[in-house]
């Protein structure tokens, strides 16, 4: 009999209904966005980063201060930019979903996996294999289907520039997880999440108010759902996945977050009668296996996601 590896522990019962919880929590994003769309987009992404820092505070703040104190100046300025980064992909995001449909957005960010073996291996030295540069030509093919099938769909007016604003906030999801590889070698997961959200939160302030958008008088439905953004996909969501690293492989982890798209375009059709072309399915199912592909062969170092 084989001992258990040390880098795999036994898996406590919790973490099943925990990762099947936080999966709900993902794929029921785009459409609590959807709800608040009587707000602007930048309006819900303040709201929402900012109810997510202080729905955190009263745990983080008495256990941090320690831990945020060793912080070296680099890696300040890492969490710093990382924050930005964060901020910059909700506003990215949340805006993606007033344009384009849910499938296509939802879809389009589940290129995250590839961009991060891309820029990971410009800007941090890791092996380009060619399973992954294939993989990245066949998710590019599946994204211009994707717009093209749009583009084709008269429902869909201003799809493109929402099937840009998705592709661009999957770019900016990718260079803060990057940074979080480095981040997260020595600091635990409130001391680094915490401060990265609270800089999230300024980030999408600091647009709103340069872009003069309002935050107050909007119906008070608007706030819960916002509230609840923050609460699910942005706390609950990511939290159950990154403590579900400690017993999963990420790859296997990647791979469940791919049903994400899928029951989002699902409840979307359900709800908001968006029933993609079939150009545009095509182009899901492309994106979706090219993903698939590399995840089920490479085995990436440890991401934990925010």
């Amino acid at each position: 009999m084989h001992a258990k590896r040390p880098d795999h522990p036994v898996r406590p019962p919790v973490v099943y209904p925990l990762l099947f919880f936080g999966l709900m929590s993902f794929s029921i994003s785009p459409i609590l966005v959807r709800f608040a769309a009587e707000a602007p987009g930048l309006a819900v992404a303040v709201w929402r980063t900012g109810l997510a820092v202080l729905m955190l505070a009263p745990f983080a703040l008495p256990r941090i201060g320690a831990e945020v104190r060793a912080f070296t100046p680099r890696e300040r300025l890492l969490i710093i930019v990382a924050g930005v980064m964060l901020g910059l992909h909700f506003v990215t995001w949340i805006e993606s979903l007033y344009h384009t449909s849910v499938a296509s957005a939802s879809v389009i960010l589940s290129v995250t996996p590839l961009l991060l073996g891309l820029f990971g291996y410009w800007l941090l030295g890791e092996p380009l294999t060619r399973r992954l540069v294939a993989s990245i030509l066949l998710a590019m093919t599946g994204t211009a289907l994707i717009a093209w099938g749009d583009s084709v769909d008269e429902r869909a007016v201003g799809s493109l520039f929402g099937n840009g604003l998705a592709l661009a906030a999957a770019c900016f999801q990718c260079f803060y997880l990057l940074i979080g590889r480095v981040i997260r070698r020595r600091t635990s997961w409130l001391a680094y999440v915490f401060p990265l959200y609270l800089v999230a939160a300024l980030t999408t302030l600091a647009t709103a108010l340069l872009r003069g958008v309002s935050l107050l008088g909007y119906d008070p439905i608007i706030y819960v759902l916002c509230g609840l953004m923050a609460l699910l996909p942005q706390i609950t969501g990511h939290g159950s996945f990154n403590y579900a690293l400690r017993y999963f492989t990420a790859a296997l982890l990647g791979l469940l977050a791919l049903t994400e798209p899928v029951i989002a375009s699902w409840l979307a059709y359900l709800l908001f009668d968006e029933m993609p072309t079939g150009i545009a399915l095509a182009g899901m199912v492309v994106v979706l296996v090219s993903v698939a592909v590399v995840l089920i062969r490479r085995r990436p170092a440890r991401v934990e996601t925010i």
